[in-house]
């Protein structure tokens, strides 16, 4: 950790796509979470083409509290586009990425801070249990990540998604790479780091269903994580499979 010359401390990044049910308990939820942590903060939220009032109710929360930011994307271009958007919008010195459907509990973020504070440039939030999810989806995403982990010459940890705390040094590095075809937790773990990690029980959806497009988002991970992952060539076969595998995070 290094000291940042920044008046914001703490950046936390949410990508929306028709997430309006789940607006109102989310930044409740966080505004408690940063009333105890007393750090200067910002939440930067992109609205990545919702269809719903998702944008209206962000904009009435701006209102409300100036330190919410919206960057409202021109259409749907996908969670890895609006992460991204969203992390190189930031200007604090950690930067937390998390989902809107409450499934990253906010009252991690302490942890996460905590960890940080203890020196860590990258803090990722592991799965100790996924509830609400299907057995199918549980065995082949940690399937997934088993075979990338032996393919590939970079290590991403098992059972994580994009919920994390960044180093503003690790951002840094993050805005220096060209890929306009991203795989994020491959990007996260490939510019290495002082890494650890903090386990938590991932809860169901709090309102709604999932967002993403099942088919959509397998192709998006085939496709990125193949040109992010630096690997052997005669592995692409292997991982292609596995790849093909994988169901949405």
């Amino acid at each position: 950790m290094e000291l940042y010359s920044s008046k914001v401390e703490l950046s936390i990044v949410i990508p929306f796509y028709n997430e309006e049910a789940n607006i109102d308990c989310l930044f409740d939820r966080l505004r408690k979470v940063l009333d105890d942590l007393q750090m200067s903060y910002e939440i930067v939220c992109i609205n990545d083409g919702s269809q719903d009032r998702t944008l209206e109710k962000l904009l009435e929360c701006h209102q409300v509290n100036s330190n919410i930011k919206i960057v409202n994307l021109s259409r749907n271009f996908g969670k890895e586009i609006a992460l991204t958007a969203g992390i190189n919008y930031t200007k604090g010195a950690a930067v937390v990425p998390m989902d809107a459907d409450l499934q990253d509990p906010p009252e991690l973020i302490k942890q996460l801070v905590a960890k940080w504070r203890e020196g860590y440039d990258v803090v990722y939030a592991t799965r100790r249990s996924r509830q609400g999810e299907s057995w199918l989806k549980r065995l082949t995403a940690g399937s997934f990540y088993k075979v990338i982990g032996l393919m590939s010459q970079v290590s991403i940890p098992a059972n994580t998604g994009d919920f994390r705390l960044l180093d503003r040094r690790v951002v840094d590095a993050l805005k220096q790479l060209p890929e306009r075809t991203r795989f994020m937790k491959g990007l996260f773990a490939w510019v290495g780091f002082k890494q650890t990690s903090v386990l938590f029980d991932r809860a169901p959806r709090h309102e709604g269903k999932t967002t993403w497009n099942y088919r959509e988002n397998n192709c998006l991970k085939v496709w990125s994580c193949l040109k992010t992952i630096p690997q052997p060539r005669e592995n692409f076969p292997i991982t292609c499979i596995s790849a093909i595998c994988k169901i949405s995070e």
